[in-house]
């Protein structure tokens, strides 16, 4: 459907929403949604550049507790825990990894908590300056420059995931860690937080609702086949995660068999797993530099192809608002990179981490799912879903098969309104490493979440008080396409007009 609405209206996520003026304010709240998440997002991509720095050394940093930023609770994983005399349970409460100490006193060098935010951490904000460096260098020049790099980051980080699944079946203990990744609970089915887990990581992973996709879109040529696109990249997309895991897994299962700790306790979720479970894992390998730094550089690609796109989508809707600004599309880039890495500061002091763990908690998840139910809305019932078909089937000139309509009109509105419910309600408090966060803390992570949807009811109340006529009138008005809605392309748009007739 965001392919559609992209490529036949060739435009960006703000000015999208001509289909239905009264909605207009749902294009805003993509752009807040994508400024929050920009900020915090380079900066959990700028650790995988430090970790890649320290991996050139001769000896992991992370490999041993011989270290000033070490602590008596480091607990070198090289023999069974059971032999040091300390259960499963004592090691994850009262030690701490090489690895773990790595990431949170040395590249972090966290904080007590949310409400000790310290002083800036310098490598940190190095490690932030290069990747916005890198990110600007990529997208000054918009799609064009963009549209040749991931060329590679897009397709080189699955040749490394295809080298670290090779290295990763052939270690011992590897099919443990598989069979463990493979074995389903199917009780888990009946619980409802999972399946609301799931269409949440959904939306993080495909990207609906950013609005990525409706920018992406707007670049193809009028006649393109969409259809398959869309089929395409979610099955791509879905297969990789899936593939990944095996990756993971399999290290993971190398992990516990090294350790005697089960891969149930070794498996972690959230930043620990990217940058201490599996580091730690790689200090175990043969030649760990080789494998850290593929790790690593993969990790730093796929972040940057996300970034990619949702700073592209923000650059786009800004130059579609204002065309006058077209022509200085690089300072345009530049100046919104400037902004955003002023704001990402709040999260490379000593307690940045509890910063990006609260935005990252709050901010797109609800948002995201209320903006796919108001586009939903709009194409299935607003706009009518039959002439959406019809326009769909002008611009790819081929027929659609009824199911895409009872997706669209029934379907997929009604399982977005049910995770919509589903994930506000099972929302929990925000916590990291277990630490709880103070009450203001969770006011201003709430804050994030409504600053973006806000935008919708006050888009609503704007549209309405400029409009003329009786409140019906305008209401009813405001619901209808503006003139300007249609193909981009003069004759695209007249041969449009006259099939609609």
């Amino acid at each position: 459907m965001e392919t559609t609405l992209g490529q036949f209206a060739s435009t960006s996520c703000v000015t999208l929403f001509r289909i239905c003026p009264l909605f207009k304010g749902t294009g805003f709240a993509i752009l807040i949604v994508n400024v929050i998440c920009t900020v915090y997002y380079n900066v959990i991509i700028s650790y995988p550049i430090y970790f890649l720095v320290m991996s050139l050394r001769s000896r992991l940093p992370w490999e041993d507790c011989d270290h000033e930023w070490n602590t008596d609770k480091c607990l070198k994983i090289g023999t069974k825990l059971d032999e040091m005399g300390n259960s499963t349970q004592n090691h994850s409460t009262l030690w701490k990894t090489p690895a773990d100490e790595f990431f949170h006193h040395k590249i972090l060098q966290i904080s007590d908590g949310i409400e000790s935010p310290g002083t800036i951490v310098w490598e940190l904000l190095l490690c932030n300056v290069a990747s916005w460096i890198i990110v600007f260098l990529c997208i000054m020049n918009g799609v064009k420059s963009v549209g040749k790099v991931v060329y590679f980051t897009a397709t080189f980080p699955f040749v490394i995931l295809l080298v670290l699944f090779v290295r990763g079946i052939t270690l011992p203990g590897a099919w443990e860690g598989i069979r463990f990744y493979i074995s389903p609970q199917w009780d888990q089915l009946l619980n409802i937080k999972v399946w609301a887990d799931a269409a949440v990581q959904i939306f993080y992973s495909l990207g609906p609702g950013w609005g990525g996709i409706v920018n992406m879109a707007s670049y193809n040529r009028f006649h393109n086949n969409n259809k398959w696109d869309s089929i395409f990249v979610p099955t791509v997309n879905c297969g990789t995660s899936i593939f990944a895991g095996f990756v993971v897994f399999s290290v993971l299962g190398f992990m516990s068999h090294k350790t005697g700790v089960p891969v149930s306790t070794v498996a972690t979720g959230g930043p620990g797993l990217a940058f201490v479970t599996y580091p730690e894992a790689i200090t175990m390998l043969p030649l760990p530099q080789l494998w850290a730094v593929l790790f690593f550089f993969m990790l730093y690609l796929l972040g940057m192809d996300s970034l990619f796109v949702q700073i592209e989508a923000l650059i786009s809707s800004v130059t579609d608002a204002y065309p006058k600004l077209r022509k200085h599309k690089q300072c345009v880039t530049g100046l919104s990179c400037f902004i955003m890495f002023l704001g990402s500061l709040f999260c490379v002091t000593n307690g940045g981490m509890y910063v990006v763990q609260l935005l990252d908690w709050y901010a797109a998840s609800t948002s995201v799912i209320l903006i796919c139910i108001v586009e939903i809305l709009i194409v299935g019932w607003i706009y009518d879903c039959t002439a959406f078909i019809r326009d769909l089937e002008f611009m790819i000139e081929e027929k659609l098969h009824v199911w895409w309509k009872v997706s669209w009109k029934y379907t997929t509105p009604s399982i977005l309104m049910f995770i919509f419910v589903t994930t506000v309600a099972f929302n929990s408090p925000v916590t990291y490493n277990g630490l709880k966060y103070p009450d203001w803390a969770l006011l201003v992570g709430w804050f994030a979440a409504v600053a973006s949807m806000i935008c919708i009811p006050i888009g609503v109340v704007h549209t309405l008080a400029k409009s003329r006529g009786t409140l019906i009138q305008r209401f009813r008005k405001s619901l209808l396409p503006s003139s300007s809605w249609g193909p981009a392309l003069e004759a695209d748009h007249i041969a449009w007009k006259q099939y609609t007739a």
